[in-house]
């Protein structure tokens, strides 16, 4: 008698950092969402990213419970792109899903991103958010600007709202685990690689437990990872305000020179060379930070550090 043929396998990806309120609200409502998918086998790899409440306890009583269940755990926070790549990493199935824990990223949808992989002939289906509602107004309005500029700045285009939330299969896992850089911006990895991806959008809700570990500063400094990684067009900027300085004060320096062969007028105004000195010393030490935040990044390369510690695993 043939073999019966072994159902594939979908691994839920979940990073955690101080999610021990979160969890048990997840892992029921993923587990409800498995239930309805019968031909799927689930395992579930949770990443704790350095938790300082009860996250780790947590996962080792349903690791113990539920072999399905798997768990890393970091030496120390290295923040939600180290435990994503982990979980990624680690996972086993023929497609792989990414979600929050916070439940701001529906598990109800599951079934449709996997009927449009298998029926439909996708290699992603990515979700979107269709607004902003309950976001503070100056969140947003960066947020929108943000996408707006490295669109334009970047030939690899990212979709405004994008979540996290998706699903994938192994090829295309595998194309993203083969960019081996330090600095990752996951939004812009998934795009990069390519691949047929179909967006479904959602209302997002609010969380499920306890509070975001974003704040506006964190996320400030996460756009600047993702322009400094996708595109070199504030370089070309840098270089650019310099050349336009150099024919401004080119062409001042021959209007005084000439005003004074003319009229003998001599140079006058202290407050306004003072202004100039300070206008130009501004443009120079942006110039300087640009190439300094491209440089940064090359540093961090060229160490070799790993991108995350492993403490401890369920295996």
């Amino acid at each position: 008698m043939p073999a019966a043929p072994i159902p594939p396998k979908i691994s839920i990806v979940v990073p955690c950092y101080n999610e021990e309120d979160a969890l048990p609200i997840f892992v029921s409502a993923i587990k409800d969402v498995a239930a309805t998918m019968p031909e799927v086998i689930f395992e579930y790899i949770f990443v704790d990213d350095g938790s300082k409440d009860a996250t780790l306890a947590v996962l080792r009583k349903y690791s113990a419970e539920d072999k399905q269940i798997r768990y890393l755990s970091f030496s120390r926070n290295f923040g939600k792109e180290a435990g994503l790549l982990a979980g990624l990493e680690a996972s086993t199935g023929d497609y792989i899903a990414v979600m929050d824990v916070d439940l701001q990223d529906p598990p109800a949808l599951l079934p449709e991103m996997y009927a449009a992989i298998t029926q439909e002939g996708y290699d992603c289906v990515a979700t979107r958010r269709v607004s902003r509602k309950g976001e503070p107004p100056i969140r947003s309005f960066f947020a929108n600007r943000f996408y707006k500029f490295i669109n334009r700045i970047s030939e690899t285009k990212m979709v405004d709202g994008a979540r996290d939330f998706r699903l994938m299969t192994r090829q295309m896992l595998d194309a993203i685990l083969s960019l081996k850089e330090y600095n990752r911006f996951s939004k812009g990895l998934f795009s990069w690689v390519g691949f047929n991806t179909k967006w479904i959008e959602f209302e997002i809700v609010p969380r499920s437990a306890g509070t975001t570990k974003w704040n506006f500063w964190q996320l400030l400094l996460y756009s600047m990872d993702g322009i400094a990684a996708f595109s070199v067009k504030p370089l070309a900027l840098a270089s650019f305000m310099g050349l336009l300085l150099c024919l401004i004060a080119f062409a001042s320096i021959l209007f005084i020179v000439v005003r004074w062969i003319i009229f003998g007028d001599p140079v006058a105004g202290w407050a306004s060379i003072v202004s100039i000195v300070l206008f130009v010393g501004g443009i120079q030490l942006l110039c300087t930070g640009i190439m300094g935040m491209y440089l940064s990044k090359a540093y961090l390369e060229v160490k070799g550090r790993p991108v995350f510690v492993v403490k401890e695993r369920s295996e």
